[in-house]
């Protein structure tokens, strides 16, 4: 939270008016404390929501015209006037309402929170595209044959992008450029093409089982009720959640009304989609940061206008000005993507249920493993549950067996046990496709001087370097840093002295190929995975079978079909177990049935092996039995008495600056004034995991609360007591999902 705001005095300048000016708030996209008044010009008409060009120091911005009175602090001779009404759709309530929701309950700024939703970009009018027809008196001259087949491809279809046209006569783009040079072409705006085609509702989805047809049908009604609620649609990996969705998304649409589905990684979507036009027979809209700029200022336009009648992206596409918003779809509502960490602090999935309340549309929870926030909500009574048991199309779940390291451990210098490359080998032999999940990139985590014992870490944060032995660098996952691989030792100045300790994927990679020589081997990571298209090849490249092995992080958990795929090994069952994260274990036993979900979807049965130090954890005997309903409630029966999450309330205080005397004297003076009382306990302050992060130095403090007990007005009263100072930064995560 930012604690300090410029005041709207030294904000806004002198102007002369007359005393009785009417005036408005508007609300800006910076962190401000809240709206700035602005006078109304004679004749203009402007309501809440109206999109406004105002006078911002020496500079114009786009505001919101925002609701409630004026405050009047500033004179009238101090007004400054809005400069035009934009035209452009206004904000509708429920979106600015959801703002006024977010910052309150974050703490951040309203300007902040608007950032998020209003996209300048989109305001701009469109330059027309332009491509290329024959001029209509072509100049004298020889005219070749790769210019007349340029000419007589235009015949046929004219105007035409000179990319496509070059393509279609079967010429270099230079020709079409020396056609124009020589007059012969000539340029012309291209036709808009409808940009977004409406799904078609007399497709039939695939036949549904007896039980997706029960939950489908809540899920109908629940539309058809046009009222909020929120639904946990839980089901085993493979048994068709998607397509359950998918029957209230057809109800949501024949109301007229539009839908939002939110997933945790957009670029990892490409199947969603295929399977979205396969029901509907074209795409939806997407919405993700990797669009270009105009791509995203069109399907804004769509959305606002209602062209686009469903929208599938990431945690952003939450603040799209949907004018009728019917339906919204979390799709794998246990993820920890949809946490944004960064700016506003907030997580999409619990806005995404506000939004859904505040436009009286329901809400759906889809998950093969619930987050346990979501669980106790249905146990409370706050959501209704929809319950999922089997694979669709008769496919059996994998058989999970464990290997300990113990008694079976790698040899010497590697990490895949005997009994998973025997297994390994004899899917190969079976012709069926396997996967080596191990979630850590690069090559190792950790460089060590075999001399001096020293370990290479981050010069900005306390991190070691991740060796990247494909780019020779070492790299810091935190805050990007990279740098070269040192052939001498830092410290002592030993040559060849660096060592790699443990293993990331690529460290498995080269192992497999010891192996497994004459493997087809796909390496699947944020490194190598980069957005939705190299996304969508791999997806294509596995299904056609032109890889056997798959080597992955955690992106290959999440809903991916590879109907070939049989066995699935993971490398280091154990760990996401380490460190004191309040939802270590329930992270990683959700992560390792996602995983272990992605065996055996079609007819071939399907295996898991998970190499483990520690077989007889209940993480290990939950997946091993697979009873995660009694792990769910074990984990309940430990948070419960001690009010931690979801059975209480936590904010998370992290105080940072550039020096660690600063750092650690804000947080004392914090840690003095911390409040007290009934059911309210504040821990720390203490060094943040990350004692350095980007170069500041950081300390956190925790306030737990019960459930009962509001943290906002707790965390408002106690942080005024020490406002920021200097390079001092106040930095509040209200339901933390990191503790880093």
């Amino acid at each position: 939270m930012k604690q300090a705001f410029r005041k709207q005095s030294d904000l806004i300048g002198l102007s002369h008016v007359q005393a009785a000016s009417q005036r408005v708030p508007v609300l800006l996209p910076y962190p401000f404390a809240g709206p700035f008044d602005y006078r109304v010009p004679v004749g203009m008409e402007l309501s809440p929501g109206d999109l406004v060009l105002v006078p911002l120091n020496r500079r114009e911005e786009v505001g919101v015209v925002w609701d409630g009175e004026a405050e009047g602090e500033v004179g009238d001779n101090r007004l400054r006037p809005v400069s035009a009404k934009l035209d452009a759709p206004p904000m509708r309530e429920d979106l600015r309402r959801l703002i006024d929701w977010i910052a309150s309950y974050t703490l951040a700024a309203p300007g902040e929170v608007l950032a998020m939703a209003l996209r300048v970009n989109a305001l701009r009018p469109d330059q027309p595209l332009l491509g290329w027809r024959a001029a209509e008196v072509l100049p004298e001259g020889r005219v070749t044959p790769q210019r007349a087949a340029v000419l007589a491809e235009l015949s046929r279809q004219q105007p035409r992008g000179g990319a496509e046209l070059a393509k279609a006569a079967g010429v270099s783009t230079g020709v079409v450029r020396a056609m124009a040079d020589a007059g012969l072409l000539v340029p012309a705006p291209l036709p808009v093409l409808p940009g977004f085609y409406p799904p078609d509702l007399s497709r039939t989805g695939p036949v549904l089982s007896a039980d997706q047809e029960v939950a489908a049908q809540a899920l109908r009604e629940a539309v058809a009720a046009r009222a909020f609620s929120v639904t946990l649609l839980e089901g085993v990996t493979g048994s068709g959640k998607t397509e359950v969705y998918h029957e209230a998304i057809a109800a949501c649409l024949r109301q007229g009304r539009q839908a939002l589905v939110l997933l945790p990684e957009i670029a990892l979507s490409s199947q969603w989609l295929d399977r979205f036009t396969a029901r509907f027979g074209t795409p939806p809209a997407v919405w993700h940061s990797d669009l270009s700029s105009r791509t995203r200022r069109l399907t804004w336009r769509a959305v606002a206008s209602g062209e686009a009648s469903v929208v599938v992206g990431a945690r952003s596409a939450l603040f799209l000005p949907f004018p009728d918003l019917g339906l919204v779809v979390i799709d794998e509502e246990h993820e920890t993507a949809f946490k944004q960490e960064d700016g506003v602090v907030y997580h999409a999935r619990d806005m995404a249920i506000v939004r859904a309340r505040l436009c009286n549309a329901p809400a759906v929870l889809a998950s093969a493993t619930p987050s346990l926030e979501s669980v106790a909500n249905v146990e409370a009574g706050r959501y209704q549950r929809l319950h999922l048991p089997t694979r669709h199309g008769g496919a059996l779940m994998p058989q999970i067996s464990m290997v300990d390291l113990r008694d079976a451990p790698p040899a010497r210098g590697d990490f895949l046990s005997p009994p998973l490359v025997v297994a390994v080998k004899e899917a190969f032999e079976r012709g069926e496709q396997a996967m080596l999940f191990l979630n850590r990139r690069g090559y190792a985590p950790l460089t060590l001087c075999r001399r001096c014992g020293h370990r290479v870490n981050c010069a900005n944060c306390t991190a070691w370097l991740v060796e990247h032995r494909a780019r020779r660098q070492l790299q810091c996952h935190h805050c990007g840093h990279a740098e070269p691989i040192p052939k001498l030792c830092p410290v002592c100045q030993a040559e060849d002295s660096l060592t790699a300790i443990g293993p990331g994927v690529e460290r498995i990679t080269e192992e497999a190929a010891r192996h497994f020589p004459e493997a087809r081997t796909l390496v699947m990571a944020s490194d190598t995975i980069t957005g939705p298209v190299a996304a969508a090849e791999a997806a294509r490249a596995i299904a056609a079978r032109e890889y056997d092995l798959i080597i992955g992080t955690q992106i290959v958990a999440k809903g991916w079909h590879f109907p070939h795929l049989t066995l699935v090994g993971v490398i280091d069952a154990d760990l996401g177990l380490a460190g004191g994260d309040l939802r270590a274990a329930e992270r990683t036993v959700q992560l390792l049935h996602q995983v272990a979900g992605r065996a055996g979807r079609a007819e071939a049965p399907g295996r898991v092996l998970l190499q483990s130090f520690s077989p007889d954890h209940p993480v290990m005997v939950a997946l091993r039995q697979g009873d995660l309903a009694a792990f769910m409630q074990s984990e309940a029966e430990q948070r419960r008495p001690g009010h931690w999450p979801p059975y209480g309330r936590l904010a998370a205080i992290i105080v940072s600056a550039d020096s660690s005397d600063a750092a650690e004297a804000a947080a004392i003076a914090l840690g003095r004034t911390a409040p007290g009382g009934d059911g309210v306990l504040v821990l720390g302050p203490a060094p943040a995991p990350l004692a350095i992060l980007r170069g500041r130095h950081r300390r956190r403090l925790l306030l737990k609360t019960r459930r009962d007990i509001a943290v906002q007005p707790i965390l408002r009263a106690w942080l005024a007591t020490v406002p920021a100072t200097g390079s001092v930064r106040i930095d509040v995560d209200v339901d933390p999902v990191s503790f880093l």
